[in-house]
């Protein structure tokens, strides 16, 4: 471990199971789960569904996720619980341009039908049981906090353009006070049927009809056909060596590759020659994240359209390569041609058994289009965003695509065992965070709470940015911890901004699993997270 660097959240420890989420509320949902005898699977299900009431600017039912699942003494898979873009919905519908917010930035959600199929495959307790919680949060309220009450604030235009979700999510067309409670019947009653009857019918019965509906009403381009052809994918995990350990991600249309591929080019370094924080390996690290963000923009998109060279892109001979191109000494100017942080929520998972699920899910944006569905309750996505339009691109708009994802779910193992869960939301930051934890704990052994605590960085290039137009500046950020690196990097030839502690993006959960069995789990405090164990 790393004495040295001081946490202030206390590390959470314990022998059997543990649970990391963005929202307090979530994570003793899924604790009891674990402890009324579910796996890491049900107490996925049930936190999903939940983080979706209690932390409506992240995710929903009108939303994806992306599921990287360990299952002890089993091969591992993941679920693509991500929608494609509506047959409706052509390059030349959008000649104006892709709306970031409004009814015409939604594509279909596939986050239910994921979960369903997590439900069927590996589901212990009774499905009913698992939405209970979120039926709960959404018929009695969940208290505003200081998280919720920023992001309605930042998104007060698009809440009040849709009559039903500044009714549930504003209080007098303002952020609601903290502490008061934010009730969703509409909600409450769709989650009860979906608890009564399945996912069946929220894309294919009475549900979808109503769902399409409110789609329809509000001019939105999502429809019936696109609702019966959403299902979800199971998928082989990619993975790569690194320092010994086995680290798998989610495929693509996740860009999980791309921080494959950083910490590919990274292992051809001595990154133990430099201090952790110090200019020399944070120039590194951005150096490495421009390549591989090259190559992102290359060959991220679905690959059901796009044969991704995958082995060659993983392989440490394209990591020399790559390697072998970054000047120690100089800043690359490397923007992503051709070609604003979205909001997202990670969660992990660990059971008795030794079963694990790294878990990320999202509506795009802070609140998604702002558009909620009739009276479903169902606040849906802006994912259209991500799309491009130029002809050529790999992630060029077409319809019954799935579009690239920022989403990646990392787990780790060493020497055949689980190793540790983390992942963070932060659109295009989230690979570069997830880097830095993973650095900080295999390299420099950071347990989890100093990990996810320590000041961060996050690079960006020009075309990088992942909702339209695309645009993008050449910034490194950094958090005010980092401060003492700044001039140093400057020289580099980085472009730098100090913003103050803990106001870097992302918000990172982690689960380390001892040698001994002894789950050690780590919550970010730059938003409502929160870890348990027992």
């Amino acid at each position: 471990m790393h004495p040295a660097l001081r946490s202030h959240r206390s590390l959470i420890m314990g022998r059997r199971g543990a649970v990391a989420t963005n929202h307090p509320v979530a994570t003793q949902a899924g604790l009891d789960v674990l402890r009324a005898g579910g796996t890491a699977v049900d107490a996925t299900i049930a936190v999903s569904l939940l983080l979706g009431v209690v932390e409506p600017a992240m995710s929903g039912l009108g939303g994806d996720g992306f599921f990287n699942i360990h299952l002890a003494g089993r091969s591992g898979f993941c679920v693509n619980a991500t929608g494609a873009a509506p047959r409706a919905a052509t390059p030349e519908a959008y000649g104006d341009g892709i709306p970031v917010a409004g009814p015409r930035s939604t594509s279909t959600p596939g986050l239910l039908a994921g979960l369903a199929l997590l439900h069927a495959r590996h589901g212990s307790l009774p499905w009913v049981r698992l939405v209970a919680p979120a039926i709960e949060a959404a018929r009695d309220g969940f208290a505003a906090t200081h998280a919720y009450g920023h992001f309605a604030n930042e998104c007060l235009p698009k809440l009040r353009a849709s009559a039903p979700s500044a009714a549930r999510f504003l209080a007098d067309g303002g952020p609601p006070a903290l502490g008061a409670l934010v009730v969703q019947p509409e909600l409450a009653e769709t989650l009860e049927a979906i608890g009564a009857n399945g996912a069946e019918g929220f894309y294919r019965g009475r549900l979808a009809e109503r769902l399409v509906a409110g789609i329809a009403e509000a001019g939105g381009m999502v429809a019936a056909a696109d609702l019966a052809a959403c299902t979800a994918e199971i998928q082989a995990p990619i993975a790569i060596p690194f320092r010994g350990f086995e680290v798998r991600q989610t495929p693509p249309n996740s860009t999980g590759f791309t921080f494959l591929q950083m910490l590919r080019i990274l292992d051809r370094f001595e990154l133990e020659a430099h201090d952790l924080g110090g200019a020399g390996l944070i120039h590194l690290m951005v150096e490495a994240k421009k390549r591989a963000f090259l190559d992102r923009e290359r060959w991220g998109a679905d690959p059901r359209g796009l044969d991704i060279p995958l082995a060659r892109l993983l392989s440490a001979d394209y990591a020399m390569e790559q390697a072998a191109l970054i000047d120690p000494r100089r800043s690359a100017d490397l923007p992503v041609r051709p070609g604003t942080e979205s909001d997202t929520t990670y969660f992990c998972v660990v059971d008795a058994a030794g079963n694990a699920v790294s878990a990320i899910q999202s509506i795009n944006s802070a609140f998604g289009s702002g558009v909620t569905a009739g009276d479903t309750g169902v606040l849906l996505n802006n994912r259209m965003a991500y799309w491009h339009l130029d002809d050529g691109h790999p992630n060029r708009l077409r319809p019954g695509m799935r579009v690239r994802h920022t989403m990646n779910a990392p787990i780790v193992f060493r020497d055949g065992k689980l190793w540790g869960v983390f992942g963070t939301p932060g659109a295009d930051n989230q690979v570069q965070v997830n880097m830095q934890v993973m650095v900080a704990m295999a390299v420099f052994g950071l347990d989890p709470q100093q990990a996810l605590e320590m000041p961060r960085w996050t690079s960006n290039q020009v075309g990088q940015p992942a909702n339209y137009p695309h645009a993008g500046d050449a910034v490194l950020t950094l958090e005010a911890g980092l401060a003492d690196a700044a001039k140093a990097l400057e020289a580099l030839g980085h472009q730098v901004r100090v913003v103050p502690p803990l106001e870097g993006p992302c918000s990172v959960e982690a689960i380390r699993v001892l040698e001994n069995g002894v789950r050690m789990a780590g919550s970010d405090p730059r938003r409502d997270g929160w870890a348990a164990a027992y």
